[in-house]
């Protein structure tokens, strides 16, 4: 509730910075914690030796495939409940919540079972070396046990937060990062642990972040997870796929963008594993702002194009760019000019300072183009047009960035590597003014067809 107005007057009709803002500050809260604790665990690990911090790196294309599934569901289930609360439909909206959540569940149950049996062979191709691999199987045996809560955490906090709610999933996601933060140099130095310290860290974490989601699902005006509400049908997947699989497409192509990364920087050396894997956490620390405002734009989406606000819909989209972009452009610059301290700061170590300064100053340089792209991704995925949310969402870290990352290094070497996120991020812009342009046009028409028509202004299926 926002004072006494409830989430659909509120969403549909306040102006719209008020509206994003109050959206985003709790996801952009949640999403820095998140960035924050996986920069904590490069920190403190980074102080064993570049070994340990390479197995992180390697191990954090996992975590990216585990989290993919559980924004799959959270996405999928989520996207489609804003839009049933947009068009006053609470019943389906209840019926998705509960079934989202514990395919949820049982789909991290399936990930830790089969990740303990084959541990060995993914920690190879994952991009393990002979000399990172014991350190791989020491972090990710342990890391695994997690992702029965990681999954169904990630889906309770988007089915929230599109609910218009972040505030409450806020609580969840931050409580169990900082406790993350605060246990990791606990269990790594002071019980001695070392890289399992780091692991058990994370686990913990993670399983008090799902009590307290689970918890703050039943407050306010969310829509509690009940048993008696579960239930599997076609109908209700074809919905949580449509919704969801730009995310699972997002963040799984983005596990096997980073396994292929780490690949090929393993030929040039652990160094350059541990240095890439450094800047992938600042890139995420720098795009989570991003990401978040892009999530606080999302139900002010779902419930106007539910609701047929068309108008609206296209400011608050503007908005967001132009915020994004703005944002971006002042992180280059600062980045630009403090590169060399950043990657410092996580492992003193010159060789892993080279490549880190190298590759992190390449991404700077297409930082801006970036906010256009998210927010078009996840305005496809909102207002369900599947084949351009998952197109967008599979760019940056897929559809190009994978095939880059096989040739660039046999043109340029190490510096192949180094550039290849670069590259990705500018063909990906240019494809996404296109596919923009006709997504407008095609509210254009929508809107055009709800004034002639009294009819549904929802496409979607009843469950």
């Amino acid at each position: 509730m926002h004072g006494q107005t409830d989430n659909y007057t509120y969403l549909t009709q306040a102006p719209i910075p008020k509206v994003i803002f109050t959206m985003a500050v709790p996801t952009v809260i949640s999403m820095l914690v998140t960035s924050i604790y996986n920069l904590a665990d490069t920190f403190f690990v980074g102080r064993i030796d570049t070994q340990a911090t390479a197995a992180v790196g390697v191990v954090f294309s996992m975590m990216f495939f585990v989290q993919a599934v559980g924004f799959f569901f959270g996405h999928g289930s989520g996207n489609y409940i804003s839009r049933e609360l947009g068009a006053r439909r609470r019943d389906n909206a209840e019926k998705m919540a509960s079934s989202g959540f514990f395919q949820s569940f049982a789909a991290g149950l399936l990930i830790l079972v089969l990740g303990e049996i084959f541990l060995t062979p993914l920690s190879k191709l994952l991009g393990s070396t002979p000399t990172v691999l014991p350190y791989t199987l020491e972090y990710m045996g342990v890391v695994l046990l997690g992702a029965p809560f990681l999954t169904s955490s990630l889906t309770l906090n988007n089915q929230m937060r599109l609910q218009g709610n972040a505030a409450l999933a806020m609580y969840g996601t931050v409580t169990g990062a900082l406790l993350n933060i605060v246990l990791d140099p606990i269990l790594i130095f002071g019980m001695g642990w070392g890289l399992s310290g780091a692991a058990w860290a994370t686990v913990i974490g993670q399983a008090v972040s799902f009590f307290i989601l689970l918890y703050m699902s039943r407050q306010g005006e969310n829509i509690a997870i009940r048993f008696r509400h579960f239930s599997v049908s076609w109908a209700q997947f074809k919905e949580i796929f449509y919704g969801g699989s730009p995310s699972l497409s997002r963040q799984g192509l983005a596990s096997l963008a980073t396994m292929s990364l780490n690949v090929a920087a393993g030929v040039y050396g652990d160094s350059a594993i541990a240095g890439m894997s450094i800047v992938s956490r600042i890139s995420m620390l720098v795009l989570a702002v991003v990401i978040g405002l892009g999530q606080g734009f999302q139900p002010v989406c779902g419930f106007c194009y539910g609701a047929g606000m068309y108008d609206r819909l296209k400011s608050a989209y503007r908005f967001t760019v132009r915020m994004g972009t703005l944002f971006l452009i002042v992180c280059a610059i600062m980045g630009w000019i403090f590169s060399g301290k950043l990657i410092g700061v996580f492992r003193n170590d010159p060789d892993v300072i080279a490549v880190g300064v190298a590759a992190l100053r390449w991404q700077l340089c297409t930082y801006p183009l970036t906010a256009f792209v998210i927010a078009g991704n996840m305005l496809a995925q909102t207002c369900r047009k599947p084949w351009r949310a998952n197109f967008l969402a599979a760019s940056r870290q897929g559809l190009f960035f994978i095939p880059l990352i096989l040739l660039l290094p046999s043109w340029f070497g190490l510096q192949g590597v180094e550039m290849c996120q670069a590259v990705s991020d500018i063909l990906t812009f240019a494809f996404t003014i296109p596919i923009m342009t006709y997504t407008f046009k095609e509210f254009a028409r929508e809107q055009q067809a709800v004034k002639i028509s009294s009819a549904d202004h929802s496409p979607s299926i009843e469950i």
